[in-house]
Order: structure tokens, then sequence, then C-alpha cells
């Protein structure tokens, strides 16, 4: 870990619909940054949110705009890229990171961005917090979505 992250106050999100999307690949992971997620909204009131599983995380961005379109207030996107022997993980992580700031941009609505990219397992049980330690950047990326949703929703 690089350093701390801020500490944003989780703020009424009661009045939202939030998704969560994530990648079918490393279910242990993924389903500890689900937790994480569920736990930000439940924190913030969300009375309705849904888990949607794609097949990759290559696939997480179109999800994301399907769901955003049908009336999602806010995305969570969760799930691992994990480095392999390949120039793929450069590719994958460039059209996850740019294909979900796009649909964001596009449908001017919130998506909490926790998609780990790390080199191994061990990186991604620190961040989804499967090992020792309270990170969890599902939390984070649902806290982040919440906050942007909550502070920017009548302008």
């Amino acid at each position: 870990m690089t350093g701390s992250s801020p500490k944003i106050k989780v703020l009424d999100g009661s009045s939202l619909n939030a998704s969560i999307v994530t990648s079918s690949w490393h279910s242990d992971v993924c389903e500890a940054l689900i937790t994480g997620a569920k736990r930000a909204l439940t924190q913030a009131g969300c009375k309705k949110v849904l888990v949607h599983k794609v097949s990759g995380s290559f696939e997480i961005p179109l999800a994301s705009q399907k769901l955003l379109d049908a009336g999602s207030d806010l995305v969570v996107a969760v799930g691992l890229i994990l480095k392999g022997d390949t120039p793929h993980f450069d590719y994958v992580c460039q059209g996850v990171t740019s294909g979900i700031m796009q649909v964001s941009l596009t449908r001017n609505k919130p998506i909490g961005f926790g998609i780990l990219m790390c080199e191994s397992l061990n990186q991604a049980y620190e961040r989804s917090g499967l090992s020792e330690g309270e990170e969890n950047k599902g939390f984070e990326a649902a806290v982040a979505a919440l906050n942007l949703a909550i502070e920017y929703k009548n302008l």
C-alpha cells in the first residue's frame, strides 16, 4: 500500500438506487469487494442494491452503462485484473479504465472504480480485505460513488 486513503463521511443515500457490477473471475476476491461495497451502501441507507455478474472485467463498462440507463443512480464496479506473462493485462486495464470513465461522463452518473489491477493475488487479498488490515477497495469505491451522487444530485 502506498498510503492511507482519505476518510470520507458516508452520506445519506436512502433515496438512491445502486448497482454493483463484478466480474466472474477470482470469485473470492470479487465477493470480498462486493461485501465491502454492500457495507458502504447499507451504511448510507440505500434500500435498493442490485448485484450483477459479468464474464470478465472487460464487460464491466457496458454492464454499467446498461444499469445506469435502466435507472440506477450509481454503479460500483469491482473486479480483479491479474497480471500474467503477456501484454493482455495492459490492454484490459486500459480498456476497462477508459470504458468506465466514458460511461460515467456520457451518462452523467458516478461509477465507483473498485477494479483491482494487481501483479499478484497477495496484492489483491490486501486490497479486498482478505488479508490482515481494514482496506477494502469495494467499500472505498462505493463511498466515492455515493458521495458524488449525493453531493451533485440536484445540479
